[in-house]
């Protein structure tokens, strides 16, 4: 049986991947950040009783921010294979905390490349590199192309790749890299720009708000399913030699195309919804990503499933029935203004 570590398992990515990888008869396991409050809802319906005999899915503590809790979980565990998708990847955030994200992003990597030379695994590693890091290069972009940051999240993304592939090249690591353009999903994070719109469609939908507040509209994205995306880290690691690899559609879309299809699925007019508000301007914009995946496809044989406007429908219908099962459970299980809108429905 294969035996897989996950940094970042309880993420829109790592559990998709804890899925696929357990579908495919591996043991998987998870590095999880402690917290003083629940953060495993997306791979809870994953969970394994620890006193059952030999379940394949567990969780461990540990941090990317820690080299010996990366030391010991890799001599304990002896992974085949190790996905690094651990990360403050918010691009927003990072140009407020950049020290901390370069720290996670950046400098965690590295010690987990570390821990793997040390420790002498003869493990195969995937890195989560961004296509963040193309930054104001014009499309499209694909492996050859020249990295130009335009965040602390980026730059952080940047060393992090390049660190991996120096690992690969200096100490012989079976060492791969995943330029993953946007992929998005019912699981992304409710801050990210798109999870925010379709949030937002389904609580104007319901009735339970009347304004959406985003910043640039005009910021144009590569966008894809994140179920799709994971299925492309495993082929990588797969093949006989590691190798860098972009992952997209080889389409753009603004973000003013995702919010006029959002809304136009739930049937309303975004204009009479939407304001523009400055404070979600970055302070460096990345105008137009948009990916040359062609040595995915030659290589890996890998393409997307799901299309643009098949991932906003998908994305739209999960935040509704997600809102409406919500409104059900009454004021009780809401409070404010939704439990107050429960409470009248």
């Amino acid at each position: 049986m294969q035996r897989a570590l996950i940094t970042g398992i309880t993420g829109q990515d790592g559990s998709y991947l804890a899925e696929f990888l357990l579908a495919r008869g591996y043991e998987v396991h998870g590095l999880k950040r402690r917290s003083s409050s629940f953060n495993t809802d997306r791979v809870d319906h994953l969970y394994a009783d620890p006193h059952e005999p030999s379940p394949r899915f567990r969780l461990h503590y540990g941090d990317l921010g820690d080299s010996s809790s990366l030391a010991w979980l890799l001599a304990g565990l002896a992974p085949d294979e190790i996905y690094n998708l651990g990360a403050q990847s918010h691009v927003k955030v990072s140009f407020d905390i950049p020290e901390y994200t370069a720290e996670v992003v950046g400098v965690g990597t590295v010690r987990l490349l570390e821990a793997i030379r040390r420790t002498g695994l003869g493990c195969r590693f995937y890195q989560a590199s961004s296509s963040e890091m193309f930054g104001s290069t014009p499309p499209p972009q694909s492996e050859t192309t020249v990295f130009h940051p335009r965040s602390p999240y980026a730059c952080a993304k940047v060393f992090a790749h390049q660190a991996t592939v120096n690992y690969r090249e200096s100490y012989g690591l079976h060492a791969s890299c995943g330029i993953l353009f946007n992929h998005e999903s019912p699981r992304r994070g409710e801050t990210f720009v798109t999870r925010k719109i379709t949030r937002a469609v389904a609580q104007i939908h319901l009735g339970a708000e009347d304004k959406l507040y985003l910043g640039n509209l005009e910021a144009r994205r590569d966008w894809g399913f994140a179920g799709d995306y994971v299925e492309a880290m495993w082929k990588m690691l797969q093949q006989e030699e590691p190798g860098d690899y972009v992952i997209g559609t080889g389409e753009s879309h603004s973000v003013r195309e995702f919010v006029e299809a959002a809304f136009a699925h739930a049937g309303l007019d975004w204009r009479e919804h939407v304001r523009i508000d400055p404070r979600y301007y970055r302070p460096a914009e990345v105008d137009d990503l948009r990916a040359d995946a062609s040595k995915a496809r030659t290589r890996l044989g890998w393409t997307p499933r799901v299309s643009f406007g098949e991932l906003v429908k998908m994305m739209v219908d999960a935040d509704i029935a997600e809102l409406r099962r919500k409104l059900k459970g009454g004021r009780e299980a809401l409070g404010g203004p939704l439990g107050a809108l429960a409470a009248d429905s």
